[in-house]
C-alpha cells in the first residue's frame, strides 16, 4: 500500500521536478524573454504558416484539375466499354446468322439423307435414349500415384485432364454414340478438347467440373460397350489410381442442343485419270 500511495503522491519523477524548479529559478522556463528569441520564434511561426497556406492553396488549385481528369478517364472507359459491348453483340448476331444459314444448307443439300447429315454435323438438336456419364476431380486434387497416364506433360494428380476427356469422348463414339455433349456443349467430328492451364476447353470454351457427358444411343448397349472398351478401362484405372469420381447411368431420354458453330466443308470427286497424269508429269 505504501508503494501505491507513493506513486499517487509523487506522479512526477523527482529528477523532472528538480529540473523544472531550476529552470523556474533561472528564468529560462516558459516563452523566450529576449527580443532575439522572440523574433526567432515569430519568424518560425510565420514560415510554418506560410508553408501550410501554400500547401492548402496548391491543393485547392489542383483539386479541380485532378477531378476533371478523373471524370474524363471514367467517360472514356464507359465509352470504350459500351463500344466493346456493341461489337460483341454484333458478333453474336452474325455468328447466329451464319450458323442458321449453315444448318439450312445442310438440310437442303443433304438429299434423302439430309436429316442424317444434319444430325452427324451437329446442326440440329437431338433427343432420345442414351447414357449420362459424370467425371469429376478427386476430393483431394493434389493426390498422386502410379497410374495409367504415361505423358510427363500431365501431372499425376486427382484432377481430370483434357486428354482424359478426349479418351472418354472417343470411347463413347467408338461404342456407338450418335451424338455427344459435355456440360451442354455439343460435340461434332471437328470439335477440339484442349487445355488452358488447369481448365479444359471444348471448342475454345472453358468448362468446369463436374463434367457431365450426355450421349444419345441405345443406353444399355452403349453403357456396356463403353465400360468394356479400352477407354472405359482407362477411366476405371484413373478412378482406382487417383480417386477421380465417375458414374455412368442409362437414361430414357436425354436432350442435346445444336452445336454453337458449324464448319461446313465440301468435297468434289476427282476426275478419272487426273492423278496418273499428274504423277507422270511430276516424274518426267
Amino acid at each position: 500500500m505504501s508503494l501505491l500511495n507513493n506513486v499517487m503522491d509523487h506522479s512526477l519523477d523527482d529528477g523532472y521536478a528538480e529540473a523544472s524548479a531550476r529552470r523556474k529559478a533561472d528564468g529560462s522556463a516558459g516563452l523566450p524573454r529576449s527580443l532575439k528569441s522572440k523574433l526567432g520564434l515569430a519568424a518560425g511561426l510565420v514560415v510554418a504558416a506560410l508553408v501550410v497556406t501554400l500547401g492548402a492553396a496548391e491543393a485547392r488549385i489542383s483539386a479541380p484539375v485532378v477531378a476533371k481528369e478523373r471524370e474524363e478517364l471514367i467517360d472514356r472507359i464507359d465509352a470504350e466499354t459500351e463500344a466493346a459491348d456493341t461489337l460483341e453483340s454484333d458478333v453474336d448476331k452474325l455468328r447466329l446468322d451464319v450458323t442458321e444459314r449453315q444448318r439450312k444448307a445442310l438440310e437442303q443439300h443433304g438429299g434423302d439423307q439430309g436429316q442424317l447429315v444434319a444430325l452427324l454435323a451437329g446442326a440440329t438438336p437431338v433427343e432420345g435414349p442414351g447414357v449420362k456419364l459424370i467425371v469429376d476431380d478427386a476430393k483431394d486434387t493434389a493426390q498422386g500415384g502410379d497410374g495409367p497416364r504415361e505423358s510427363s506433360g500431365f501431372a499425376d494428380t486427382g484432377r481430370v485432364r483434357d486428354r482424359d476427356m478426349q479418351r472418354v469422348v472417343n470411347g463413347l463414339w467408338e461404342s456407338g454414340a450418335e451424338a455427344i455433349a459435355i456440360n451442354g456443349q455439343r460435340l461434332t467430328a471437328l470439335s477440339a478438347i484442349r487445355a488452358a492451364g488447369d481448365a479444359i476447353l471444348v471448342d475454345n470454351r472453358p468448362l468446369v467440373p463436374p463434367y457431365t457427358v450426355l450421349a444419345v444411343g441405345d443406353g444399355k448397349k452403349l453403357a456396356t460397350a463403353f465400360q468394356d472398351s479400352a477407354d472405359g478401362l482407362y477411366l476405371q484405372a484413373l478412378k482406382d489410381s487417383f480417386d477421380i469420381r465417375t458414374s455412368i447411368s442409362e437414361q430414357a431420354k436425354v436432350q442435346l442442343p445444336a452445336a454453337p458453330s458449324l464448319i461446313v466443308r465440301t468435297a468434289e470427286p476427282k476426275a478419272a485419270g487426273s492423278g496418273a497424269a499428274e504423277t507422270e508429269k511430276g516424274t518426267s
